[in-house]
């Protein structure tokens, strides 16, 4: 893994993000001293019996119970050690009482949070995620409130320097606070994409509009007549933000994709399968995701999920190992709803007028009046928008409303699959995310599933559709059996990274939305292997998740001429020989990226003529070069010529002169940024970077995200590499760190292995925790009223 020559980039991380000490002097004091205990042993009302919590030495949480109810009892109390106020701001986000703590901005992200609160059947939601989904949720919740319960027992710890800084205090928790629609929100498509078209439909035409679209399979935009789209677009839903968004606190005086493949032991130079993932999201601060390994009777599962949320979303156990990338299907559709010129409340349906259902919610605000609203929902569902001008309305008809679509939590049944069978059982109960889900055993096979609630519909769902008449209902969701699936592929291996699972002549229509860049790339490289016959390593699968490759920049450069006598020659000559690796230090690189965006630009120029500017974050890459090679050669050739020249003229402005130092990485950078950066002090308190970065939006390494420069802000921040032949030697990364409070020793000890691509070891056996555990906290019942023993002071 290399780890040794992580010390001197660690010491350059460490001086850079940790200078200029004396004036957060004080807070870094009170920083540290919240920090909490996590050695040592505590007496805790409401567990049965003792637990034994070893942290190794990459703060991982490794939880030893005697039974289920103490085990994820355990699990919310150590999560809410280490990330309490991410998980209060994640259940506030859900709940819709962001405005309590950050002010009247949040009002409009508080109404759409509870527009789409979960109103069905309880005792189906809870069931349809595992027989005991209740039972484990509830003692999951009571561990988070016994920790926060702890927090405000005379002699306990302090609060966390977040709470401390934002000004209010953690809440309890109720099973239902797990159940949150606006974190699913962020993981389904596609009505931001349906108003997206709409505004292109309007702008460009429906002919142009395609161009840009480029579906797959090719589809194109179906208006339906007599419905007006003009002034759709996706600012409507500015304010519908999922949870796993950054949240900013204001000032005092005063905004994702995935790779996985798993492999034969046919193809492994131990004889048994590799799995490997990298599920790409936000990149946050503290980090989305949180590992940990739960081990109880039923129970011996380690991996990664949210620190809201109970299991393990993605990992292994003894016997199954899998891993996931977004399956973009199509989960939401957006009804133009005709309301009455003379009642407003009213809308057409079926032929005739009928009543909006309402609610009243009162919102809190800090620092001002409580706000009253309105919410409302038609027969489709909740009203997001409405144009009194015009007498219409857009509801929401999504599969949220439907039972069992919290995000992830369908993994408390996939954690406890013994084999194949047992597999295939659990991903029925698995309704969102939308996934492909790649799988091994330690049996020796392999094979993937695609699983999430995928509406069965007879239009493409590619624009807002009327909700006056029958013609555009649901009618149920596509059987699990007919979703891609695959068991032992002749080929010996099986990836996905968000491409299009899905034939060509698929009889449904899922979605027309995939990427295609990385699993080409993925191909390409696991391919080479079967046709050499060398046999896989784990090093092999750290260089893929690694990889940056640009099959793009490729492409392009094959359709430049390899010799030019013009003013643009010496940038020729800089790219013809190109390795077409985005490394962080690489001239070319630099160069590729910049006369990439020119040329999508120029591109789109041609499409869309004054409306350009307007419609460039709808433009991508792929979309761009399908639409290069449908012109002449000749237009080709001026083309590409032209817009590099234009971005050697930008490199020689942005980076100087001389070609010989520029550098990608020096554009391309990172950095971690805490909600509360804000504030007075926060800001070097938290905020880790900048970091410069390899790769981009298109290579295996995506480190794209931000549209207006060439800044990362997505990606992933959690890695996992599965031996079969032995757990031990399996790699995981998360970054920066396991814990959320910056006075910790795992606030930011992953971030150095995490920039540097490296990974550290998945220790699964007892004698390998025992080995690598540096803290161990002994949790022990109490009865509730009796006084807590505080833990011995420890380094965290």
């Amino acid at each position: 893994m290399k780890i040794a020559r992580c010390a001197l980039f660690s010491l350059l991380v460490s001086i850079t993000l940790f200078s200029q000490q004396a004036p957060r002097q004080n807070l870094s004091a009170r920083a540290e001293k919240a920090v909490p205990a996590i050695s040592g042993d505590l007496k805790i009302p409401g567990l049965q019996q003792i637990v034994k919590v070893f942290r190794d030495n990459w703060g991982v949480a490794h939880i030893h119970a005697e039974n289920q109810h103490d085990l994820f009892f355990a699990q919310g109390f150590v999560a809410a050690q280490d990330r309490l106020f991410q998980m209060e701001m994640w259940k506030r986000a859900g709940q819709g009482r962001l405005a309590e703590v950050l002010g009247k901005s949040a009002v409009e992200r508080d109404r759409y949070a509870r527009l789409l609160a979960y109103r069905g059947d309880m005792r189906a939601e809870y069931s349809s995620y595992a027989p005991d989904g209740l039972d484990i949720l509830t003692a999951f919740t009571d561990g988070i409130n016994a920790y926060i319960h702890y927090l405000n027992t005379p002699g306990g710890p302090s609060l966390p320097i977040a709470f401390q800084l934002a000004g209010f205090k953690p809440e309890p928790w109720k099973p239902e606070d797990c159940l949150s629609r606006m974190a699913a929100y962020s993981m389904t498509g596609n009505a931001r994409a349906e108003l997206t078209n709409a505004l292109l439909l309007t702008k460009l035409g429906a002919e142009k509009a395609n161009h840009l679209l480029d579906t797959d399979p090719p589809a194109k935009l179906d208006p339906q007549t007599g419905v007006d789209y003009s002034s759709l677009n996706p600012e409507l839903l500015k304010n519908l933000i999922g949870s796993d968004n950054r949240i900013d606190f204001p000032t005092p005086s005063n905004a994702v994709g995935s790779n996985d493949w798993t492999v034969s032991g046919k193809l492994t130079a131990t004889g048994k399968p590799i799995l490997a993932n990298d599920p790409h999201r936000v990149i946050a601060l503290p980090s989305l995701r949180y590992i940990v390994h739960l081990y109880a009777p039923g129970w011996n599962v380690i991996g990664a999920g949210e620190p809201a949320l109970p299991g393990v979303a993605v990992g292994h156990n003894e016997h199954i190992a899998w891993g996931f990338t977004i399956f973009p299907v199509d989960q939401q559709d957006l009804y133009l709803e005709e309301l009455n010129p003379a009642n407003p409340n009213q809308y057409k349906h079926n032929g005739s007028w009928e009543a909006m259902r309402s609610e009243s919610a009162t919102i809190k605000v800090k620092g001002a009046p409580p706000q009253t609203v309105t919410l409302k929902f038609t027969a489709h569902g909740a009203v997001l928008w409405e144009d009194s001008a015009h007498h219409r309305a857009l509801a929401l008809r999504w599969v949220g409303t439907e039972p069992g679509t919290a995000g992830y939590l369908a993994s408390l049944a996939v954690d406890r699959a013994q084999n194949w069978n047992d597999f295939l059982a659990a991903m029925n109960r698995w309704k969102l995310p939308p996934e492909n889900i790649v799988y091994a055993d330690v049996d020796g096979n392999i094979g993937e599933q695609s699983a999430g609630l995928t509406p069965i519909r007879s239009w493409t769902g590619m624009l807002p559709v009327s909700g006056a008449d029958e013609q555009h209902e649901w009618s149920g969701f596509i059987p699990l059996d007919e979703l891609p699936r695959t068991f032992n592929p002749t080929d010996g291996w099986f990836a996905t990274a968000n491409d299009r699972t899905i034939p060509e002549d698929y009889k449904y229509k899922a979605g027309f939305s995939w990427s295609q860049y990385r699993i080409d790339r993925i191909r390409q490289v696991l391919s080479g292997f079967a046709e050499t016959q060398r046999k896989i390593r784990m090093e092999d699968m750290e260089a893929l998740q690694n990889d940056v490759y640009s099959i793009p920049a490729d492409e392009l450069i094959r359709m430049l001429p390899r010799h030019s006598d013009a003013a643009e020659a010496r940038f020729v000559d800089m790219l013809k020989d190109w390795d077409r690796l985005v490394s962080s230090p690489s001239v070319p690189a630099a160069l590729y990226e910049v006369w990439e965006r020119h040329l999508r630009a120029a591109l789109l120029q041609q499409i869309a003529g004054e409306n350009a500017q307007q419609l460039s974050h709808f433009f991508s890459t792929q979309a761009a070069l399908a639409y290069l090679k449908s012109l002449p050669q000749e237009d080709q050739q001026k083309l590409l010529l032209s817009t590099l020249l234009d971005a050697g003229h930008e490199m020689e402005k942005k980076q100087g002169p001389d070609p010989a130092l520029w550098s990608w990485g020096a554009m391309h950078t990172i950095t971690f940024r805490h909600s509360l950066d804000a504030l007075p002090g926060a800001k070097t308190l938290f905020d880790l970077g900048p970091i410069a970065r390899p790769g981009d939006g298109y290579t295996v390494d995506a480190t794209g995200g931000d549209s207006s420069g060439y800044l990362q802000t997505a990606g992933a921040s959690y890695r996992e590499i599965f031996d079969l032949s032995n757990w031990d030697n399996s790699l995981a990364i998360n970054t920066p760190g396991q814990s959320e409070h910056p006075g910790s020793r795992h606030y930011s000890d992953l971030l150095p292995f995490w920039a540097a691509g490296q990974y550290f070891p998945l220790v699964f056996s007892k004698e390998a925790i025992e080995e690598n555990s540096e803290d161990v906290l002994t949790l022990e019942p109490a009865a509730a009223n009796s006084k807590r023993q505080q833990a011995a002071p420890s380094a965290h």
